[in-house]
């Protein structure tokens, strides 16, 4: 284990003026933790999310990291999870959002009912679609990173996020849990934007729909086998979904992104026109 990794792995008990209460989860590149409030955020609760990114990030990376979740943080919608704050101690930098207690359609994969599972991605729709009329490509959609709040939801984890102009990226691929919902052209070294974002919202909704991925079970150990495996495989939608649904994903993961909705809002109300179909 690098000591990245182990920064990663370990349990710390707080950073800045966040004292941690416990671990939530890792995502890519970084550690999400639950902490107190510090007394500083003047906002109404108790305890906020706080995702540290752990590695060698130099001053200049720090300036790229702050402005673009700078440019989130502007970013006005409901279904967008709050950003509070964002900093740097030692190597580490970190940011702290909203808390959400529900926690996320990941963790509750399987027991919602599917009219709740098209709720929640169409609310997801209609947070990337704000983002992307900011200039904002989220690049990250996954069941992961779709939070579960109030019969709502809210997209969360802005780590992979990238501005559409190029360069203002701090990091790279991701996980191998993210690979399946990666639109191929960026694997291939395409810039994301709409198009790509709406792929990951319709392999989000097959997932959290089937239960299974649009490449089968792809290797949880090596993200390069996994970054094959898509390349050379087109993706394929469960045959027991209904038709309507599948004809939603068959449109958000079109090979040819000018034949996908022309944005998430499109997408969310295709998936909207569902609900009483799936019910």
């Amino acid at each position: 284990m690098n000591s990245t990794d182990a920064r990663l792995a370990a349990d710390r008990a707080g950073i800045a003026d966040y004292r941690f209460v416990r671990r939530l989860g890792a995502g890519n590149h970084g550690v999400f933790y639950l902490a107190e409030r510090p007394q500083r955020l003047n906002i109404d609760a108790e305890f906020v999310a706080v995702k540290v990114l752990s590695g060698s990030n130099s001053q200049d990376t720090f300036r790229r990291a702050t402005r673009e979740l700078a440019a989130f943080a502007a970013v006005r919608s409901p279904f967008l999870v709050t950003l509070y704050d964002a900093g740097q101690q030692g190597d580490d930098l970190y940011y702290s959002m909203e808390y959400l207690p529900a926690g996320s359609l990941d963790d509750a994969m399987g027991a919602l009912p599917p009219g709740q599972v098209l709720a929640a991605v169409a609310d997801a729709a209609r947070a990337a679609d704000a983002l992307h009329d900011a200039g904002i490509a989220h690049n990250d959609i996954k069941p992961a990173n779709i939070m579960l709040h109030d019969g709502h939801a809210k997209l969360s984890d802005l780590g992979l996020s990238q501005l559409l102009t190029p360069g203002l990226t701090i990091t790279g691929l991701g996980s191998t849990g993210s690979v399946e919902y990666l639109d191929p052209a960026i694997i291939r070294g395409e810039m994301p934007g709409r198009a790509t974002d709406i792929f990951a919202l319709g392999a989000t909704l097959h997932r959290a729909l089937s239960g299974t991925g649009l490449y089968g079970d792809l290797p949880t150990d090596n993200a390069m086998l996994a970054m094959r495996r898509v390349l050379s495989h087109p993706p394929e939608i469960s045959p027991n979904l209904p038709p309507g649904v599948h004809e939603v994903i068959a449109a958000a993961i079109a090979p040819n992104p000018a034949a996908r909705p022309a944005t998430a809002a499109e997408l969310a109300g295709r998936i909207d026109a569902l609900s009483e179909d799936v019910l």
